[in-house]
Parts: C-alpha cells; sequence; structure tokens
C-alpha cells in the first residue's frame, strides 16, 4: 500500500485510465496498455498507479458510497473518487483542485455506516451478490471478499528454456525478486515492483506471465511428448505454450481459435517460447471441427466463460453487463463442449475449464454432458478457489472418453 499521496500527473493517469474502462468499454489490460506504452514510468511508478487503479475498480461500489455518488456517476468524479480512496486507507491527501469539494465529516459518517455492510465493503454489485449468494451459498461471503483482493504476480517458467530455479537466479540478476509457489512447480511469485517485460529474461522467452491457479489447467491435461494436443479454445495461447513446454517440443500441438489476431499474438509468442510444435487454425465453421473428429489424445476446452473467478485481475467485469450476458455464455459452453468433445480419441482426455467459480458454468456443465453422453466417464473435477489459495479462481474437469 502507498504511504505518500499520488502525485496529481499520475492521478490524472488513474482518471485517464478508469474513463477507457468505465466510459470506453475497454478492459483495465488493455486500458493499462494504452496509456502506459505512451509514457516513460519508473517500474514503481507504474506499480502504484496500477495498485490504486486496480482497488478503485475493484471496490469501486465502496469508493462511490464514500464520496456520496451513485456508480453510474463513477466515470465523471474520479478526482473525489480519489480522495475518498486516499482518505480511506489513511494517506495524505494529494494536491489538487478537487480537494475542497472533500468533506472530512461526511466522509467518517459514510465510513461509519459502510462497515456495518461487508457486501459493500467487498465492493460487490447487487447483482453478483445474488448470483454469488444463490449458486455458492456460505462458501460465497469468502469467495467475495478473496475477489476484492489485489492479486498477486505469477510467472510460469518456460521449461523449453530453463527450469525454475534457473529463473530465479536469472531473475535475481536483473533485480526482480521470486519465491517458490508451493503446490505449483513451474510458478514463481513476483514480490518486487520490477518491470518485468524488459528483463532479458523475458526478451529471451525464459517465462510468461500467468496466474498460478491457471497453471494448473495446462498440467492437469496429462501431456506427453509424441502426442496429439488440441487447444481448441486457445485465445492468445496462454495455456497452449504451457503444453507445448510439457511435450518438450515434440509431438502435434494445434491451437485453434474463432479470433484470428489472438492466433497471430500466440504466433509471436511461441517463436519467443521456442515452442516449434504449436500449429495454428482458425476456427471458420463447423467444419473445422468435425475435420478432427476423433483425432487428438488430448482437447483443452477452456471455454469462453463469466471471469468471475478472476475479478481480482479484471475488476471492470463487476461493473458491465455480465448478469445479462450470463445465460449466452452457459448455452455456448454446453455447445462448445458438445461438439469439441468429439475431437478426443477413443482412450483419450478432455479437460473442460474455465476461470468461473460458479457451479452453473462449472460442474452442472460437466453433469449435463455426461447424461447425453454416456461413451464418456469424468475421471475428476477441481475448483481453485481464491479464498483457499489466493489465486485466481478457476475450474477444471478430466474427461475420458470411453467409447
Amino acid at each position: 500500500m502507498l504511504k505518500s499521496p499520488l502525485l496529481p500527473r499520475f492521478g490524472d493517469l488513474v482518471v485517464a485510465i478508469v474513463d477507457d474502462v468505465l466510459g470506453q468499454g475497454l478492459t483495465l489490460d488493455r486500458a493499462y496498455a494504452r496509456h502506459f506504452s505512451g509514457i516513460e514510468l519508473k517500474p514503481q511508478e507504474q506499480a502504484r498507479i496500477a495498485l490504486v487503479t486496480g482497488d478503485l475498480l475493484r471496490r469501486l461500489s465502496l469508493y462511490c458510497f464514500l464520496t456520496g455518488i451513485q456508480v453510474r456517476q463513477a466515470e465523471k468524479n474520479v478526482w473525489p473518487l480519489l480522495h475518498s480512496w486516499h482518505a480511506f486507507h489513511k494517506i495524505a491527501q494529494p494536491n489538487h483542485p478537487t480537494l475542497d469539494r472533500f468533506n472530512e465529516e461526511a466522509f467518517r459518517r459514510r465510513l461509519t455506516e459502510a462497515k456495518k455492510n461487508p457486501v459493500l465493503m467487498d465492493g460487490c454489485p447487487s447483482w453478483l451478490e445474488k448470483l454469488g449468494s444463490e449458486q455458492l451459498g456460505e462458501a460465497w461471503p469468502a469467495e467475495r471478499a478473496a475477489l476484492a483482493w489485489m492479486p498477486k504476480r505469477y510467472l510460469r517458467v518456460n521449461t523449453l528454456k530453463c527450469t525454475r530455479d534457473e529463473l530465479q537466479a536469472m531473475l535475481a540478476k536483473e533485480q526482480v525478486t521470486t519465491i517458490p509457489v508451493e503446490g505449483v512447480e513451474t510458478a514463481l511469485q513476483v514480490t518486487s515492483d520490477a518491470a518485468l517485460f524488459r528483463t532479458k529474461a523475458f526478451a529471451d522467452g525464459c517465462f510468461e506471465q500467468q496466474d498460478a491457479g491457471s497453471q494448473l489447467v495446462a498440467a492437469a491435461l496429462e501431456v506427453a511428448p509424441g502426442m496429439r494436443v488440441i487447444d481448441a479454445c486457445a485465445g492468445a495461447g496462454g495455456k497452449t505454450l504451457h503444453i507445448a513446454a510439457m511435450m518438450q517440443g515434440k509431438g502435434r500441438l494445434l491451437a485453434m481459435d474463432v479470433e484470428e489476431w489472438k492466433l497471430e499474438n500466440l504466433k509471436q509468442r511461441a517463436r519467443r517460447a521456442g515452442a516449434h510444435n504449436v500449429e495454428t487454425r482458425v476456427i471458420t465453421s463447423s467444419k473445422t471441427v468435425k475435420r478432427l473428429k476423433e483425432s487428438a489424445d488430448r482437447v483443452l476446452l477452456d471455454v469462453p466463460c463469466s471471469g468471475l473467478g478472476v475479478l481480482k485481475r479484471n475488476p471492470d467485469a463487476k461493473w458491465r453487463d455480465t448478469a445479462e450476458r450470463l445465460p449466452v455464455l452457459v448455452a455456448l459452453q454446453e455447445e462448445i463442449l458438445q461438439r469439441y468433445s468429439q475431437m478426443v480419441k477413443v482412450g483419450g482426455l478432455l479437460v473442460y475449464a474455465t476461470c468461473s467459480i460458479l457451479p452453473e458454468e462449472n460442474r452442472l456443465q460437466v453433469d449435463k454432458f455426461l447424461a447425453a453422453n454416456e461413451n464418456f466417464r469424468l475421471r475428476d473435477d477441481h475448483t481453485v478457489s481464491p479464498s483457499e489459495t489466493g489465486f485466481d479462481g478457476f475450474y477444471m474437469a478430466r474427461i475420458e472418453r470411453i467409447a
């Protein structure tokens, strides 16, 4: 947490980023990329801006309440929100003209009221509180609180290039401090405010930035060198590259997606990582999938989802139309699982995964699929709980094709 106030010029940058997210509809990571790419910032300065912006958006409803405004008014009142943020964290106020409008007495009165409401203190909108309570019951309050935490930074070592210990030593030479993550053998947690993407280790393809929980998904596939593997919802390929490393570059790894630009991004990342067995293919129609029927030893379906397991990293989803989109996403997940599962060979393994912690998107989807497809059986499934692990939230089910 900060010990001194934001400089006004950094506060203005927070205002611009929040405007991009709430006003222009950009995701938080794209808003960061847009604003950080055009200016010279020290790593510590960039970290300060991201810390404030992230917390502001994770608990936007709380800071709006403390400021005396509605969430829909946040976009036009970011500086008043920043004053409430500083007061909440007991940090001296930044010197900005809007400080004249800050009422300390009113803030203290609202804070006393807010502390009686855990839902508000966690920055949870009403639609999410209703959904979480309905689907997770007594487990929801702990998950709700965990999803308001500041996310930790994790790396995945690229074992095509080095070991985890070797990567840790390389990064230490570049003043990046890390610690191994227990239970995730490929993961390091970054404990300094280093500019990771400016390091030689990154340029040489020795790591990718990836949440430790996310790294468990590819590991669940149990791939081996020489296999034929399909990552059917590959996106920009974070899990594809992990699979390639586990395959030691041997065998065929097909990365598929409906978005060609994401696969182009993956090609660049694969070259840097030395993942030479990665092939990309755009899904242009149902025929793309049908042609691959019963062709793969392993299939990963990391399906589109609500993203409610990764809210601390992508808090903008709290303030979008996620509730309205959920039924559409659930229908899409069911369709993808039904159609894409046909690419698995008899005796092969399918991993169905989401970055959600909602049963509706997870085990209930798997149960529906198994009820309609007797030629598959569930081996096991696992939910990565943000409250229990400190990681982002994920779900993965290992499903075997038996006939």
